[in-house]
């Protein structure tokens, strides 16, 4: 079977396991009924996702794939999620590691809410507080929760966020990416393309108010760009300063 006869572990081949055939029909034609479902309905995977967890993983260890003759388990996942197969292995997070958590449970929190909790139960492991989780889950808003993971993974607080939509032109878009490019070299390739959004304004704001003489809004704008530097570079910055006062 080509893809499978090229798979070695110490000098041994792997064996594939036993396609059930039928099995692997009755467990297709449910994804493909969910998928179809949920794009007639145009909804998110918060109905019926955790079915879809389930049903993925037991593609995966019983490699059905074969049954349409595909060469790997990401071949069936290109197939049926062409956009992103990046959701279709959230999905199998959120079956594998919540185990705990029962399954009207999961439905009810919802997929927002469930790949969160997935980040929370792989760092504990063992020691996973599933009802304690469980109930911020239930009590928080989504972006709240959201929140409140992070803070508990990173021990940071989290500051809130929003999407911001705006249209621009074909024609405008190689000078944004210019500008944004240019920023990030400058700035580090680690930062957001927001916060290289807000430090490309800052730098035009303090330049629009140094002229009109806005002293409140220049000092707005140089504190956001002195945030940015490093901590030599804000050492360095501080010397100068002193030396010219």
């Amino acid at each position: 079977m080509i893809g499978l006869t090229n798979l070695w572990i110490k000098g041994l081949p792997v064996v594939a396991p036993q396609l059930n055939r039928q099995r692997a029909l009755l467990i297709m034609e449910k994804i493909d009924e969910i998928l179809f479902w949920e794009k007639s309905k145009e909804q998110e995977r918060d109905v019926r996702f955790v079915e879809l967890g389930q049903y993925l993983c037991e593609v995966r260890a019983g490699q059905y794939w074969r049954l349409e003759n595909l060469k790997s388990f990401d071949e069936f996942l290109e197939k049926r999620f062409p956009e992103s197969r990046r959701k279709a292995y959230y999905l199998m997070a959120i079956h594998e590691n919540l185990t705990r958590v029962p399954k009207p449970r999961l439905k009810a929190m919802g997929w927002s809410k469930a790949v969160e909790l997935v980040k929370v139960a792989r760092r504990e492991g063992e020691d996973f507080d599933c009802a304690t989780w469980l109930h911020k889950a239930d009590e928080m808003p989504k972006e709240q929760f959201k929140r409140e993971v992070e803070k508990h993974l990173t021990g940071k607080e989290s500051e809130p966020w929003e999407l911001i939509y705006f249209k621009v032109y074909k024609s405008q878009l190689g000078v944004i990416e210019q500008a944004l490019g240019t920023a990030s070299l400058m700035l580090g390739s680690d930062k957001s393309r927001g916060y290289t959004l807000e430090m490309i304004c800052a730098d035009f704001l303090a330049g629009a108010n140094l002229e009109n003489r806005n002293s409140d809004a220049l000092m707005t704008s140089l504190d956001r760009l002195f945030d940015s530097l490093s901590q030599p570079q804000k050492q360095e910055f501080l010397n100068k300063a002193q030396t010219t006062s």
